[in-house]
């Protein structure tokens, strides 16, 4: 797939979009608090030829070949707000049937707009998300950081991200180490959630419990499955690729053949 940049309400992303299945859903892949449309690697590409679907893979504003943030401070709601810029950027293409498979930020994002977007949505599949603050969160943002701040973490960042990744680094962190970020929850939107959805966390998740993923498939409306990885940690779609892989090309073909 070619990149290429689109404004969406004035902000300028980077886009990775093939369309060429006519009627078929499409996929899009939303990447994590440092990930990039790159950092997928060929998993989206595998995905979306296993399952016949169309693709579309993008940078948020302030990532990979995108535009920079305005500034690091973050609301507590920023991944509401984000959830609003993947409907725009929707309405942009006219995709009105997405998949979202999201990880980690990225799927947390992807059942924000299922919750506020019912319409748009066709299916989720939740990747390590987080719908509360947990205490190993922060420990792990906090790891993440002092690797930032004491390894070359900074520079393979840069191979990714340019110029752009130590105001991406502070906002992340800032707003996940912050005091007034420890109340922020999604659980009251969980009810809006009618899409089907699949929730996928490894069990050595060092981000997240599982109380994640069980709360979230008690709180959502629609139907809902669960794949826990033993001995798999915060990105299995990295570590364990073939399996995520298998298990999500069966969902999303199950759900093409009940739509």
């Amino acid at each position: 797939m070619e990149g290429r940049m689109i404004d969406v309400n004035g902000k300028k992303l980077y886009i990775e979009y093939s369309n060429s299945f006519e009627n078929k859903p499409t996929i899009v892949c939303l990447h994590d608090s440092l990930g990039s449309a790159q950092l997928w690697r060929d998993f989206p590409a595998k995905l979306a030829d296993d399952t016949g679907c169309n693709l579309l893979v993008y940078d948020r504003l302030g990532y990979g070949k995108s535009f920079p943030m305005p500034t690091y401070e973050r609301d507590n709601d920023y991944m509401e707000t984000e959830a609003d810029i993947l409907n725009d950027l929707l309405d942009v293409l006219n995709i009105e049937d997405a998949i979202l498979f999201g990880h980690s930020d990225g799927g947390t994002i992807a059942l924000i707009t299922a919750a506020k977007y019912p319409k748009k949505v066709k299916a989720i599949i939740c990747e390590a998300g987080h719908i509360f603050v947990e205490q190993i969160t922060v420990n792990g943002v906090a790891d993440a950081l002092h690797a930032y701040n004491t390894t070359n973490l900074s520079g393979r960042l840069q191979k990714y991200h340019g110029d752009k990744v130590e105001m991406m680094v502070k906002a992340w962190t800032e707003i996940w180490l912050s005091n007034r970020f420890r109340n922020w929850n999604i659980e009251y939107l969980l009810k809006d959630i009618y899409a089907p959805l699949l929730f996928i966390q490894g069990e050595n998740d060092e981000y997240g419990t599982l109380d994640q993923l069980e709360k979230t498939l008690s709180g959502v409306s629609g139907s809902s499955g669960k794949f826990i990885i033993p001995g798999v940690g915060h990105t299995p779609h990295k570590e364990v690729p073939e399996m995520v892989l298998k298990k999500s090309v069966e969902f999303i073909i199950e759900i093409n053949k009940l739509q």
